[in-house]
């Protein structure tokens, strides 16, 4: 079956799900300025903003893990780009690491050089809430990027990824194609990742909770550890476990090469290949007919970070609330990425 016949099948939720997205991609930070009247003949008003214009300078610093994962890169990439748009920030970037020792010695240097804010993706949000909340405790504002530290005072905002919402759209849109393509009782199949993390845990309870919805559930799962050779190993495993499938759910695009070359090795294409994270290789296999979708998992979480610590640092809020502060939690969308809509979200694919 061609992916053109199956995107023109599942138009209708992609559409809705790409709306949603767009319109969040495209709501920027605003001023408390009030709307104003525009030059235009038309007497009408536009929103005016002066968040983007340059303010006082503020020194920013950031520490996320080491780059060992296509996702993490584009976090670190993302984050050092966005702060290079603004004139008003020094950004001070520490060498990203695994270890939870030595990003608690970065933070520490961020409190000790004095600086206005720091965004922290933790390489352990448990073993870095204590220097976190000292570094509040110090006056710096400290935004938390996608691993949760473990009290509420070790942060003044989070942003995150929804895990959970990412299985939530996988088997939403599982579920569409099942309804679509008259399959009935269908063989759907899981390759997870790592099973230990909440994350995994957390996309797994999505796509059953979703699943269920339609009355299906998953007929296979495997799990493989986020690798490329991982991945190739699960995806093995499970197609000699099983002749037929009519969709499998791939948790990480990364960990999705190695899955991609396991379909390949066995010439397996009978079913839906549906991914997640939204890696450059799976817009691109969508764009060629060789992959159904994949699910974003925004790797433009420490770039907001970034945007939100200035706001912060600079005491501005967001004026498109009725409160008009910085939010404590902001939980970035999931949408589902398929032929459809490719084109506008590839400028965000990460090389795997």
């Amino acid at each position: 079956m061609s992916a053109t016949a199956r995107s023109r099948r599942t138009r209708n939720l992609v559409r809705i799900g790409a709306l949603t997205a767009v319109a969040a991609l495209a709501v920027g930070c605003t001023s408390n300025t009030p709307a104003a009247e525009s030059d235009d003949d038309g007497g009408g008003t536009s929103a005016v903003s002066d968040n983007d214009e340059t303010g006082d300078t503020v020194v920013i610093g950031f520490s996320g893990p080491a780059a060992d994962h296509g996702w993490l890169a584009a976090i670190n990439s993302a984050a050092q780009s966005e702060a290079e748009k603004y004139d008003d920030i020094d950004f001070r970037i520490a060498e990203g690491t695994n270890d939870p020792s030595m990003q608690i010695s970065h933070v520490e240097t961020f409190i000790n050089d004095g600086v206005d804010a720091i965004v922290l993706l933790p390489t352990d949000g448990a073993a870095l809430t204590e220097v976190a909340t000292e570094a509040m405790q110090a006056g710096i504002q400290v935004v938390n990027v996608d691993r949760e530290f473990s009290s509420e005072f070790a942060a003044r905002t989070t942003v995150l990824g929804d895990n959970y919402g990412m299985g939530v759209s996988a088997g939403t849109y599982a579920c569409q194609l099942v309804e679509e393509n008259d399959l009935g009782d269908a063989v759907i199949a899981e390759i997870a990742g790592i099973d230990s993390l909440p994350l995994t845990q957390d996309r797994s309870q999505g796509f059953e909770d979703a699943l269920a919805e339609c009355g299906q559930d998953v007929d296979r799962r495997v799990a493989a550890e986020f690798t490329v050779e991982s991945g190739e190993a699960a995806a093995s495993n499970l197609l000699q476990a099983a002749n037929e499938i009519d969709i499998i759910w791939n948790h990480d695009d990364d960990q999705g090469v190695g899955v991609k070359a396991a379909f390949d090795n066995a010439d397996r294409d009978e079913f839906f290949f549906i991914g997640g994270a939204g890696s450059a290789n799976a817009m691109r296999w969508i764009e060629s007919g060789e992959m159904e979708a994949t699910v974003l998992y925004p790797p433009t979480q420490a770039a907001d970070g970034v945007r939100l610590a200035r706001l912060l640092a600079q005491e501005k809020g967001l004026a498109d609330l009725v409160q008009v502060e910085v939010p404590r939690r902001v939980v970035l969308n999931a949408p589902v990425v398929n032929a459809d809509n490719v084109e506008q979200y590839m400028p965000l694919g990460f090389e795997s």
